[in-house]
């Protein structure tokens, strides 16, 4: 039995975007974060191990102090950029922590599913792999329900597993800015600003092998 290509899917890939300055700050409906979470945890995992946790974050001060840390770090970066580079980094938007009203804190945990996960023996990453499709299917579903998300990686993981009291062993993946918005980009950031305009598929595609 063959089942028709759902178009609403493919839409909702095409809409998803790296949001930063477009949440409305205005609050998520519970039962709408509860599907997008849902949707997070229904991922597939090696071994069925399902390695991740979310952590969610509302407090004002908390969201504060990692949006101050975040800034530091983006300092960092950009004191290593010269020149246009730069100029074209600070038109950039890195973060919406304070403007989203949550930050959803993905983590994972190398010892869920015991010492034999079945499926990682040999690829001792395939749990972090899993996390990562956890957090494309949130981002996904909060799509879907037409909300936005922002990933932030401008953080020193140390600094956000004691900011969020996760245990040792625990590693913090993502951040992840998630509200509602005013609108989704038609095109990316980093596109509109001129930083990197990605590649077409057909570059990305070898045929049995690299150099085909």
């Amino acid at each position: 039995m063959s089942f028709p290509p759902s178009t609403d899917l493919y839409d909702v890939i095409a809409r998803r975007r790296d949001v930063r300055a477009e949440f409305s700050g205005e609050a998520i409906d519970c039962d709408v974060l509860r599907r997008v979470l849902d949707a997070a945890h229904s991922a597939p995992s090696v071994g069925h191990s399902q390695p991740w946790d979310f952590v969610l974050v509302a407090d004002e001060g908390r969201r504060s102090t990692f949006a101050e840390h975040v800034e530091t770090e983006r300092r960092v970066f950009a004191d290593q950029l010269a020149g246009e580079r730069r100029e074209r980094f600070e038109r950039i938007k890195v973060e919406g922590i304070r403007e989203s009203g949550l930050g959803v804190v993905v983590t994972y945990d190398s010892s869920r599913g015991g010492q034999h996960v079945l499926g990682r023996h040999a690829i001792a990453d395939t749990g972090l792999y899993s996390t990562c499709l956890a957090i494309q299917n949130l981002w996904l579903a909060a799509t879907a329900e037409g909300l936005g998300v922002g990933w932030v990686s401008f953080y020193r993981e140390e600094f956000l597993a004691d900011l969020v009291g996760l245990p040792d062993g625990v590693r913090p993946v993502a951040w992840l800015c998630l509200g509602p918005v005013t609108q989704l980009q038609d095109v990316p950031d980093l596109v509109r600003h001129g930083w990197r305009t990605g590649r077409s598929l057909d570059d990305a595609v070898h045929l049995e092998t690299w150099r085909s």
